[in-house]
């Protein structure tokens, strides 16, 4: 069997062994809910997940882990925070913008469309950025850290001071699903209310997310059962603190127990540079090839002139390279840059030289 070339890091890495046997140890030795229990089982499973959630507020620069919730993914946070924020502030004006991926503007957009809030535009400058000088006053603004169409990084920490100089009391939301997998995150620097990422886009499982809350004891919490309640006598409920107040239910565990092991592996990888900007060149050098991102870009984004890229994705697939072909769930910003959808390279730490080099010559062969 040829070997498989897969070149769709940003839509989910691959998992590295130490991912894979972390959780297998944790079902094989320590498998058991998770604050249900008093047995040796049970108590290895309660200090594998304080671990885990130590080393995220870690990784992400929080103050506390009790500001780190556990979700499904990026996708499940940002549905969840419209119903926490709504829960608790009177939202009139939500701050949107065309780099925004479905998951962040869809949940906004389908309450406005019921009539409850009125959705605003962030301008974006000539290179595709959200222009930090024009942002508009609103009471949410919601900030993808990095599109997953041009793969560069906004300047989060400078978006959010001017949008708190419009509105001290704006409610910053920041999507760093595609962020997380390039640039380190701070979010006491970028003095954020919410950030949430996905654990598979840096080679943990599907399936585990993180959601960040600055100041969790603000909100009400938006699901309810097992696990957040302390106790209940009649009609009355005693709610439990963060996180717990927003982890009803059971969390997915295995997938937590390799979450740290893949952000030790994902912080030793160098990014692939020298791999995305040898293609990159390559593919300068093909006319029929039109660019979408910068050199410096975090990924390749390209049509093909006279080619549908569903056409190019069979194509390319047959020879055993995988690339992401579509609207890669971001269609605003395809239509801000005129054209249907894309294709994407995106590389990650099992990804060689000569990967780049045989599928440059696999595309000149293609569309030649």
């Amino acid at each position: 069997m040829n070997k498989i070339i897969y070149l769709d890091a940003a839509a989910s890495a691959l998992k590295s062994s130490g991912v894979i046997d972390a959780e297998t140890r944790f079902l094989r030795d320590s498998y058991a809910n998770t604050g249900r229990g008093v047995c040796a089982r049970s108590i290895a499973a309660d200090e594998m997940l304080a671990h885990a959630r130590e080393y995220v507020a870690n990784f992400i620069g929080a103050e506390s882990a009790n500001q780190v919730i556990f979700t499904s993914g990026t996708t499940d946070a940002m549905n969840r925070i419209v119903n926490i924020v709504r829960g608790t502030k009177n939202v009139k004006t939500v701050a949107v913008a065309d780099i925004d991926h479905h998951s962040a503007r869809m949940p906004w957009e389908n309450v406005a469309r019921r009539g409850e809030m009125e959705l605003v535009k962030m301008p974006l400058d000539e290179n595709y950025d959200i222009d930090a000088g024009n942002v508009p006053y609103a009471d949410v603004m919601v900030i993808t850290a990095m599109s997953n169409v041009m793969g560069v990084g906004q300047d989060v920490q400078k978006i959010i001071a001017a949008a708190r100089d419009k509105n001290p009391n704006v409610i910053t939301i920041v999507d760093a699903a595609q962020y997380v997998a390039h640039a380190p995150i701070d979010v006491q620097k970028w003095n954020c209310d919410f950030m949430c990422f996905s654990g598979h886009k840096i080679g943990a499982n599907t399936g585990v997310g993180v959601m960040y809350i600055k100041d969790p004891d603000v909100f009400m919490p938006d699901k309810f059962g097992g696990g957040m309640v302390q106790t209940i006598s009649g009609d009355t409920w005693n709610i439990d603190v963060a996180p717990n107040k927003f982890e009803a239910g059971t969390l997915p565990l295995a997938q937590i127990a390799g979450l740290p092991v893949a952000i030790d592996a994902w912080r030793t990888w160098s990014g692939g540079a020298d791999i995305i900007s040898y293609m990159y060149d390559e593919l300068s050098k093909m006319p029929r090839v039109q660019l979408l991102t910068p050199r410096d870009a975090k990924i390749i984004s390209f049509v093909v002139r006279d080619m549908h890229v569903l056409d190019f994705g069979v194509l390319i697939g047959a020879h055993d390279v995988c690339v992401r072909v579509g609207n890669m769930c971001a269609s605003w910003m395809h239509h801000a840059l005129g054209v249907d959808g894309s294709i994407r390279i995106s590389v990650g730490p099992w990804n060689t030289m000569d990967d780049a080099v045989r599928t440059v010559d696999i595309i000149r062969g293609i569309i030649k």
